[in-house]
């Protein structure tokens, strides 16, 4: 039986991977599309192959005579987009690690190379399959050489084979024709020009009639059409240099030993370490090998005793700087990791020796005599640790701060990006039962890798927050806003349970009169809820406009119903009921599960979710709360204070518009502020051209939806929609708009500018937002990245200026030792439960704090109201 050698065309394969693969990024920001689909291809390829030896050939840089040929006729050949080309080495370093050859010669291309290998080994009694995009190759097909083209569909790749019969079945020529079909007729996908007016049909008749190019130039006479003979007669030297440019050298200087060819285990430990730091995961279960030893286990150690706990413990009080994490399940204290030198890694669990408390207690007697302590997700970890010294470095927001695109912040990720070691994640180790394992190897060794890869990793965290300019924005802000969150989650919203359930009513009723109404209108009874029936309702049976199919139905989503509603009252109806379920599942009845035996709704803050430094809210998000309908803006009246205090909700006014105002510098607007008038009303006055006096309320509703729309980088279309105009209208509002305010044209040109050439943009603060979309091959993908390239500095400015405010108002309410507390944020509003008696101090400190939170060219303003119930307050 022959053995079988699979060779690959390195650079054609990647091609197609790239255009074929949606866009991916691992954490780092390196596009890896093209690299992951050439492996899915490659294990396709094995898969069925099964072959004995494998390499991949690639052109090197240095220009090949073809490439001089190919120049020398039209220029120079089309670079590859910088997303493909950052992507070669990385593959050919991926391969190199999982052993496999690469072919590269300077001078000769990859096509050269494979056909050089291809019929050497044929002659000595391998089966070939070459794979590759490139149609040229088809000229090397024989009975034991198998050119194997891969196509990308929608249903995945699928794969082209072909011999050389298959090649005289589908293109009527043998493949050394294949040259002269190519000769003639051009390909603009590999540069081959061709001759003018030639196309594949016409080409073919002329191969199977003449052969060879000569040949049909020395019958030229016969040539039919009369365009082929023109093309002949007046460009024969296009045929001639196209000919050489599609013939591969199948004898090239190639060193090439069988041998070192041969298939081995292709999931080496090197190729594991590639593919996790390329963030492949559905890859690394082919992988039966661990991550490469990094030895880093010798130095954890459980601890037996309680003696051994006491020394343990008392040495670490006398560390300079300790890492340490408290291990809990559910709410259960399971354990303390503790370190202070690499070597020396402990974990201490709760259980037999000692108990919970006697572990949160010594960590806390460290953590006050240490100088410094680093550990991850501190907020997590205060209420069992109660420190009140705040020396703490919480090395996820670190990260966070370093690479705000991701989704988590994880030790591994530590150790990857800042000690260039792979190390076995939580999820690794214990798999779904995270630290509820039984296994206390496993949940010792997960422990301590946390406080190893923090210890070790601190100082280089620092350094690059250091070097990226954040470390103030980490120490004044992120670290301080920390203890505020947790604050506030620790003190909650009281929630009235009655008023909840009342409110669910309520709803429940107007629901059911919705249901009633909307099924009259549509003459029968039918699942709302179903897209599909509703479709067949609205699209078949009253036959609306605008009715969209995709292969599950009509489409009924929120856009198009919202664009259907003036032409049927049943579709406004259908509207306002999706709302209202949407507001009794998640709010009357989602509600309710969260208020805890205290009567309060404990709500959880993350600073390390969103991209641009916005707090966000999660079990429940409170953040969310509707306040675009009546019905939905009455669920604050739920969130009460408890007796004898009162809420004060202190919200932001146009902080956003007051950002831009400060940092685009435009006088029209720094000056339309300082008149402390209607912004709107000013805008549209100057925009339209009219008094101040005379502005209309639509004007001053267009220079509204205008005035915000600009801060998030809003398009002519979106405006369009926004306000129901025509493009050109909101096209021609925009540019008024710019006229009128010229530096904030500039302000935003200059943020796209700057994002493209460094990769980012900066708040006032410092903090950066990576914008890799704006390199995207994709123009929706780049049209996404000027939209953030132009707001994030403005969001994130916003945002930084209300979480000092809020470590501000937090820590004076605490150091006066006010019973009153501030309990919720919500975008650029605080709530604050205030003592009935401290009422007048608590607002003096809302409106001291709010405003100085920054100095801005223009004045923070801020509304302020209070009442007995959230609804009243705000």
């Amino acid at each position: 039986m022959r053995e079988k050698l699979v060779l690959i065309d390195g650079h054609s394969i990647l091609n197609r991977a790239f255009y074929g693969v949606p866009e991916l990024t691992n954490s780092e920001g390196l596009h890896t599309n093209a690299v992951y689909g050439f492996l899915n291809i490659l294990f396709k390829i094995l898969a069925e192959e099964q072959p004995q030896y494998l390499a991949v050939a690639f052109d090197l840089k240095a220009p090949t005579f073809r490439h001089k040929m190919y120049d020398a006729y039209k220029g120079t050949r089309k670079p590859q987009p910088p997303q493909l080309h950052e992507q070669v080495p990385v593959m050919k370093e991926v391969l190199t690690a999982m052993g496999v050859p690469l072919l590269m010669k300077e001078g000769y291309e990859a096509d050269d190379l494979l056909g050089t290998v291809a019929k050497r080994m044929e002659k000595e009694g391998l089966d070939v399959s070459v794979v590759s995009g490139d149609r040229d190759l088809l000229q090397l097909a024989t009975e034991h050489i198998m050119i194997r083209i891969p196509k990308t569909k929608r249903t995945g790749t699928e794969i082209e084979d072909y011999h050389a019969k298959e090649v005289l079945e589908k293109y009527q020529v043998t493949p050394p024709q294949i040259i002269e079909l190519k000769a003639m007729m051009g390909d603009a996908s590999d540069n081959i020009p061709g001759l003018p007016g030639v196309g594949e049909k016409t080409a073919t008749k002329l191969v199977v009639a003449y052969g060879t190019i000569e040949n049909a130039c020395a019958h030229v006479e016969e040539i039919k059409p009369t365009k082929a003979k023109n093309a002949f007669l007046e460009h024969y030297d296009l045929a001639v240099l196209s000919k050489k440019l599609a013939t591969i050298d199948t004898d090239s200087p190639i060193d090439f030993v069988l041998e070192d060819a041969r298939l081995t285990d292709l999931y080496t430990p090197e190729a594991f370490a590639l593919f996790k730091k390329l963030e492949f995961k559905n890859l690394l279960g082919r992988f039966q090998c661990d991550a490469p030893d990094q030895k880093i286990e010798q130095y954890f150690y459980a601890v037996e005793d309680f003696g051994e706990a006491e020394d343990v413990f008392a040495q670490a009080a006398g560390a300079a700087l300790v890492s340490f994490s408290v291990i809990s399940h559910k709410g259960e204290v399971k354990g303390i990791s503790l370190g202070w030198e690499k070597e020396k890694i402990y974990y201490i669990p709760a259980q037999g020796f000692v108990t919970d408390q006697y572990l949160c207690e010594k960590m806390t007697e460290v953590l006050e005599k240490a100088d410094a302590a680093v550990t991850m997700n501190v907020k997590e970890q205060l209420s069992y640790l109660h420190v009140e010294k705040k020396n703490l470095f919480d090395a996820a927001i670190a990260m966070y701060l370093l690479n705000p695109l991701k989704d988590t912040y994880a030790y591994e990720d530590i150790a990857k990006e800042c000690l260039d070691l792979l190390v076995p994640s939580v999820q690794e180790l214990l798999g779904k039962e995270d630290f509820g394992s039984e296994d206390e190897k496993a949940v010792k060794n997960a422990a301590c890798y946390g406080t190893y890869t923090c210890l070790e990793g601190k100082a280089k965290l620092e350094e690059k927050l250091k070097e990226n300019g954040m470390w103030d924005l980490f120490k004044e802000i992120e670290m301080p806003l920390v203890y505020t969150l947790y604050d506030m989650e620790k003190a909650g919203i009281k929630a009235d349970g009655e008023a909840l359930k009342q409110y669910g009513e309520q709803l429940s009723g107007r629901i059911k009169e919705l249901e009633t109404t909307i099924y009259d209108l549509a003459g029968e009874t039918f699942n709302i809820n179903s897209p599909k029936q509703l479709g067949v309702i609205l699209f078949e049976k009253l036959q609306l406009p605008y009715g969209k199919k995709t292969k599950t139905g009509y489409s009924t989503a929120a856009d198009v119903l919202e664009k259907l509603a003036p032409e049927a009252p049943i579709v406004s109806h259908i509207l306002e009921y999706r709302q209202l379920a949407k507001l009794k599942s998640t709010y009357a009845d989602g509600l309710a599960g969260y208020i805890a035996a205290d009567g309060r709704i404990h709500s959880k803050f993350h600073q390390t979710i969103t991209a641009t430094g916005r707090i966000s809210s999660t079990e429940p998000n409170l953040q969310n709360i509707p306040i675009r309908m009546e019905l939905g803006r009455m669920i604050r009246k739920v969130f009460i204070p408890e007796d004898g205090f009162v809420f004060v909700d202190a919200d932001y006014s146009q902080i956003e518009l007051r950002v831009l105002a400060h940092i685009s510098g435009d006088e029209r607007l720094i000056e339309a502020y300082r008149e402390a008038q209607d912004i709107h009303r000013i805008t549209a006055s100057q925009v339209f051209h009219v008094p101040f006096d005379e502005v209309t309320p639509l004007q001053r509703r267009n220079a509204k939806a205008v005035n915000f729309g600009i801060v998030y980088g809003i398009s002519s279309f979106g405006l369009s929609q926004d306000l129901s105009i025509s493009r050109k209208e909101a096209a021609e509002y925009i540019e008024k708009y710019f006229e009128t305010y010229p530096g904030i044209k500039q302000f935003l040109d200059q943020s796209v500018a700057d994002a493209k050439e460094k990769g980012y943009v900066t708040t006032l603060f410092g903090r950066r937002r990576p914008v890799p979309e704006l390199s995207s091959s994709n123009f929706m993908q780049r049209s996404f990245g000027e939209r953030v390239a132009m707001n994030s500095p403005i969001q994130g400015t916003a945002a930084d200026i209300i979480k000092i405010a809020m470590i501000r108002v937090n820590e004076r309410l605490k150091a006066e030792h006010f019973r009153s507390r501030l309990i919720l944020q919500v975008h650029d509003e605080l709530l604050v439960e205030a003592v009935k008696e401290e009422l007048d101090t608590v607002k003096q400190i809302l409106a001291e704090e709010m405003h100085g939170a920054a100095n801005l060219k223009v004045c923070l303003e801020i509304d302020m109201h209070t009442g007995e119930n959230w609804y009243e307050a705000k």
